[in-house]
């Protein structure tokens, strides 16, 4: 995605939700929601990468280059993102 869109930022792809986890995001799906995922077609250990039935919560983290997060939204809700426009005025906000 970085690549087609030109982006001069980073765009974190985490396998096996170590990053989440890392930064305490990281959501044990319950085993009735495993088996409407599986319903669907839809295999999270095969996209994870690894056996897990986890997902990242949806989260919206700005960090600097020294790794401290200068803007955090996170909500359960996977439906409810944060609006593009509102990430690049944070960002100009933040660069000054």
């Amino acid at each position: 995605m970085q690549e087609e869109k030109n982006l001069a930022f980073e765009i974190l792809s985490d396998p096996g939700n170590k990053t989440a986890e890392s930064y305490g995001i990281k959501y044990q799906m319950p085993v009735d929601l495993t088996k409407v995922y599986s319903q669907f077609g839809i295999n999270v250990p095969e996209h994870n990468g690894d056996d897990s039935w986890t997902l990242p919560l949806p989260v919206r983290l700005i960090i600097d280059p020294d790794g401290i997060i200068r803007d955090a939204e996170i909500g359960a809700d996977y439906t409810v993102r944060p609006e593009p426009e509102d990430t690049l005025e944070k960002l100009k906000l933040l660069l000054g």
